[in-house]
């Protein structure tokens, strides 16, 4: 079944190159597509081209409908193009020419479009709150081990005292900032685009602020030739906020692996965490690290992707857009799928301790050391040209004591504050609102 059938048979090369796996990928949208039929229908209802006594027909069947697809059990039968041509046979098929109904004022544009909101707007959802579950392991890590020190590099180099207690808070507040990012992409993904039809509206008087409210977005996108330019557009948007949090895991990721290594040796794993070597007998692989970090470097060319798929397209629906598809929701599952994994992993780092106490970091406490005669009144030039030269000739010896008390320093984390930044970011992302709509539609 093709919603555009014309009476003639296409090529089956052109049909299959066309479709292309949109028969599998919209399975992901099966739900979402009948959330938008049902607000579809109930505001065609409103405007008078449905009869009152055919909605509860149409509601009852797409009810059914959205508990299939929930459950898994929808499919898209052989010869059916893509998940919006499978509803409306199942409703025509059930409820005869009321099913035929249901794409007036419509088109697979808008349609899909529609869908596409949907579903970016619940995966934006889950993403974010595996972050916000991912950033308080972090932070309980950072409380934990605040007192631990760890020596902090520059060009690899041993440079500074840090601690574990900054170490896993930086990639908390790093969190904080890309729950930003993801708060952008969730309101970009959470306006409506149904109504706009092929681009240009339709003649049809219907309601767009009623399907806007029956389906829990915060706006409409009002032009309807902007709506279909959002296409795109929202892809990349929340591809840029992935991107943005697969860059903090990645670097998470990459500064566990190198911990981990036996030249370093300042964090532990569980041994059933790693892996080992078909012919080296004593080796612990820190492998989900390593897939974490390649993983996440992948996440981060998908915008690039997805803006060089669509760089060239003027305004108007091309076919190009269907591309998309495949990329956004690959962009969803592998997120997903690593954070999911850092959950696993962060709670069961074990750290090392003591381990400034070696005399390899004994240079950790140069710049401890100028402070401390700069504090006792040399001007900081020459305490600085003093200690190197002490380096120089082999007789230096410093205090191994750390005394930083300003904000987001060794003593003085400001996790606190760093909570407080992750929770106004995260409460942008208004999921009662939407789920309140959302539960209300499937009541009706």
């Amino acid at each position: 079944m093709k919603l555009w059938d014309k009476g003639f048979n296409v090529n089956k090369a052109i049909e299959a190159f066309t479709i292309g796996n949109d028969n599998v990928l919209d399975l992901e949208l099966a739900p979402f597509d009948v959330l938008g039929t049902m607000a579809h229908v109930t505001m065609l209802c409103e405007v008078g081209l449905l009869e009152k006594k055919e909605l509860p027909k149409l509601k009852k069947e797409l009810k059914k409908i959205y508990q299939s697809a929930l459950a898994g059990k929808f499919v898209i039968e052989p010869g059916v193009e893509d998940v919006h041509s499978q509803v409306e046979m199942l409703l025509t098929e059930t409820l005869g020419d009321i099913g035929k109904k249901v794409h007036s004022a419509r088109s697979r544009n808008d349609q899909v479009l529609v869908d596409l909101k949907l579903y970016g707007r619940a995966k934006t959802q889950e993403i974010a709150d595996l972050t916000q579950t991912l950033f308080n392991a972090l932070i309980l890590q950072s409380e934990t081990h605040k007192k631990v020190l760890l020596p902090g590099y520059t060009h690899l180099q041993i440079a500074m005292p840090s601690s574990f207690g900054l170490w896993f808070g930086a990639y908390a507040e790093s969190l904080s900032d890309d729950m930003e990012m993801l708060a952008t992409a969730y309101k970009m993904t959470n306006q409506n685009p149904l109504g706009s039809a092929a681009g240009y509206g339709s003649s049809f008087p219907i309601n767009r602020k009623l399907t806007t409210e029956l389906l829990g977005f915060e706006d409409l996108h009002y032009n309807v030739v902007y709506a279909q330019m959002t296409r795109g557009k929202t892809e990349k948007t929340v591809a840029a906020a992935i991107a943005s949090l697969a860059a903090t895991l990645g670097k998470f990721a990459a500064d566990c692996c190198l911990y981990m290594s036996q030249n370093f040796a300042f964090i532990t794993l569980p041994k059933e965490f790693t892996t080992g070597s078909s012919i080296m007998p004593h080796k612990k692989n820190p492998d989900v690290f390593e897939l974490l970090r390649g993983k996440c470097n992948a996440l981060q060319a998908v915008q690039f992707e997805l803006t060089t798929m669509t760089a060239n397209l003027s305004s108007g629906y091309f076919r190009d857009m269907q591309l998309l598809k495949e990329k956004y929701i690959y962009l969803f599952k592998e997120m997903k799928a690593c954070l999911e994994m850092a959950l696993l992993m962060v709670p069961n780092i074990g750290v090392k301790k003591d381990i400034l106490k070696d005399d390899k970091y004994v240079y950790l406490f140069s710049v401890e050391e100028v402070n401390r005669r700069t504090l006792n009144g040399k001007p900081f030039r020459d305490a600085y040209k003093e200690v190197g030269i002490e380096i120089e000739k082999g007789n230096f010896d410093p205090q191994r004591s750390v005394n930083h008390t300003h904000e987001g320093s060794i003593g003085n984390l400001c996790n606190k504050e760093i909570q407080r930044k992750m929770k106004k970011s995260y409460a942008k992302i208004n999921a009662a609102a939407v789920e309140a709509a959302i539960k209300k539609l499937l009541k009706a």
